[in-house]
C-alpha cells in the first residue's frame, strides 16, 4: 500500500502522458466512501500572519465539539505551523508519503477535542516546488482513507502559489482571513482576482481577524466585497469577525487553541459562531463536489502545449 500509493503521487510528475484509463483510475472519486456528501473548506490569505491558521484550528476543534468527525490538513508543504500551533510532535508528516515511507493513513495524528491531523512539513524545500499534479495527487491519496469523515479543513500557505490554488479549486467553500492593513487587503484581492479568473471560482467567504469592533469589520467587508464585486464579478459572502483578544494571543504562545484553553473569551466565542453558522452552508450536491472532477482537469492541463 505504501510503495502503490507514492508510485501514484511520483507518476504524476508527468513523465508521460496519462492515458483515458490512467485518468480515471486518479480520480479522488472515493475521498467519501459513505453517503453523507464530504464539506471540503480551504482556508486561504493573500499574506501570512493575519490568523489563517489560527481559524483553521479553531475551527476545527469548535466542528468537533458540534459532533462533527472532522479532518484537519496542513497545506503549507514546507512551513507547516498547524503542530506547532496545538504544541504537537510529529514524527511523519505528508513528505513521509511522497518518498514512499507512509500512506496518507499512516501519517494522521490525534489532535484535541477529537481532530484528526495531516501534518505537513517544516523546512523541507522540495516540498514547497511540488508540481499541481503533485498536489493533485495528495488530493488523490485521500482515496485511501477508510474512516467516515464530515468535514475536511484545509490550511494553505498564503500568497499564490500553485499548492493554494490546487487546494482552493479542490474545495467547495474558500474562506479567505485578511485584517485591516493594506497588505493584507490587496493580497488578498489578489488571490480572489487568479482564482476567479483563471479557475472561475466564484464565491468566497471573508473573516475578518484582529478586529476592533463588529461595525469596523463590517465597513471592512461591505468596502471589500463591493470592489470585487465590481471589479471580479465574484461574490464575497461575511462569514465572521474575530475581535483582537489578549487570551487569543496567550493561546498561540501557549501552544493550545483558544477555543480549549479560554471557551469563554471573545475570540473563542467567535470561532464557535462561525462553526455554527458553518453548519448551516448547504450540503455539496454530489459525493466530492469539485474533486470528482479535479484531477482530470489537471492532467488535461498538463497535455496541453506550453508556450516558449
Amino acid at each position: 500500500m505504501v510503495n502503490d500509493q507514492a508510485a501514484g503521487l511520483r507518476a504524476m510528475q508527468g513523465a508521460k502522458k496519462p492515458s483515458a484509463t490512467t485518468q480515471a483510475q486518479a480520480r479522488p472519486e472515493a475521498l467519501n466512501t459513505a453517503s453523507k456528501p464530504v464539506r471540503v473548506v480551504t482556508v486561504a490569505s493573500g499574506k501570512g500572519g493575519v490568523g489563517k491558521t489560527n481559524l483553521s484550528v479553531n475551527l476545527a476543534i469548535c466542528l468537533s465539539q458540534l459532533g462533527g468527525r472532522v479532518l484537519l490538513m496542513d497545506a503549507d508543504m514546507s512551513l507547516a505551523n498547524v503542530d506547532i500551533m496545538l504544541g504537537l510532535q510529529t514524527r511523519y508528516n505528508l513528505s513521509h508519503v511522497l518518498d514512499g515511507e507512509k500512506t496518507l493513513a499512516e501519517v494522521i495524528v490525534e489532535g484535541p477535542a477529537g481532530i484528526r491531523i495531516i501534518p505537513a512539513a517544516s523546512g523541507v524545500k522540495r516540498m514547497s516546488q511540488l508540481s499541481a499534479l503533485e498536489n493533485a495527487g495528495i488530493i488523490n491519496a485521500f482515496s485511501a482513507l477508510s474512516d467516515d469523515l464530515d468535514v475536511l479543513i484545509v490550511d494553505t500557505a498564503a500568497g499564490i502559489a500553485d499548492s493554494v490554488v490546487s487546494y482552493c479549486r479542490a474545495a467547495q467553500e474558500v474562506i479567505v482571513v485578511v485584517c485591516d492593513e493594506p497588505a493584507s487587503i490587496t493580497d488578498a484581492y489578489a488571490l480572489i482576482k487568479v482564482l476567479s479568473r483563471d479557475y472561475k471560482i466564484t464565491r468566497f467567504r471573508l473573516v475578518s481577524n484582529m478586529s476592533r469592533s463588529p461595525a469596523h469589520s463590517q465597513r471592512l467587508y461591505e468596502k471589500f466585497a463591493r470592489v470585487c464585486e465590481q471589479f471580479l464579478q465574484v461574490r464575497i459572502d461575511f462569514f465572521g469577525t474575530v475581535p483582537f483578544d489578549n487570551a487569543l494571543r496567550d493561546a498561540v504562545q501557549k501552544q493550545k487553541p483558544v477555543t480549549l484553553l479560554h471557551p469563554s473569551s471573545p475570540s473563542a466565542q467567535a470561532f464557535g459562531a462561525m462553526a455554527k453558522k458553518l453548519q448551516t452552508w448547504p450540503l455539496p450536491t454530489g459525493v466530492n463536489g469539485y474533486l470528482q472532477f479535479f484531477v482530470e482537469k489537471l492532467f488535461n492541463r498538463s497535455k496541453e502545449p506550453r508556450s516558449e
